[in-house]
This record gives C-alpha cells, structure tokens and sequence, in this order.
C-alpha cells in the first residue's frame, strides 16, 4: 500500500510517497521534528538549512554510536558463544576419556575376575 506525508519543517513543504506504514511515518517524522527542535535549543543556530543539516549530522552520530555498541555487543555474544562451544568441547573430550579409562578398568576386572 502507498502512503503519502507531508512534511512542512523550517520552512519547507512536501509530500514524500512510500509503501511504509502510516503510523511508522508519522513516529519518525515526530522524531525529526524532536531532533530538529533539540538542534536549534542547543545551537543557536537560526538557518533553517543549517538547522536541517545539523540535525542530519547529529542524527547520524547517534546512529553510529548505537551500531557501534550493538556490534560490540555481537562480538561479545560471539566471543561468549565461541567459549562456551570450547568449554563444551572440553568437558566432552574429558568425558570420553574417562569412559574409556573406565572400560579398561571394568576389562581389568573381569579378566581378574575370570581367572
């Protein structure tokens, strides 16, 4: 389904056409519109284009940061898992060689037992 939104921000009126969600559409649009605020409070800036460009560039900064932790987070849940298959593989070998030590030791006794 085709959605249209129009946006009017900092001067400027359009109308974008997408197959997204309405509602998804309007979330992020309130969003900008935060993050547009939160640029000029915090800059001072009064150019509607710099405002804009400057909120991009925010925005994109805590994108970043926000991959940047979830791939480090990956790379740990990788690291864990990796440890854990180790650790796993471990325990299993032991395992083994301990039943076969034991079959040697039961062989043993009933050879003894035998005689």
């Amino acid at each position: 389904m085709v959605n249209e939104l129009c946006l009017d921000i900092l001067g400027a009126s359009f109308t974008i056409t997408t197959d997204e969600d309405e509602a998804y559409l309007e979330k992020i649009f309130t969003q900008y519109k935060a993050a547009v605020i939160n640029t000029q409070n915090i800059s001072g800036i009064k150019e509607p284009l710099n405002i804009a460009i400057l909120t991009g560039f925010l925005l994109c900064d805590e994108f970043n940061k926000i991959k940047q932790k979830l791939d480090e987070e990956r790379e740990a849940n990788d690291n864990l898992q990796k440890s854990d298959d180790w650790e796993e593989q471990e325990v299993e070998e032991r395992t083994t060689r301990l039943i076969a030590k034991l079959e040697q030791a039961l062989n043993l006794f009933n050879n003894d037992k035998s005689l």
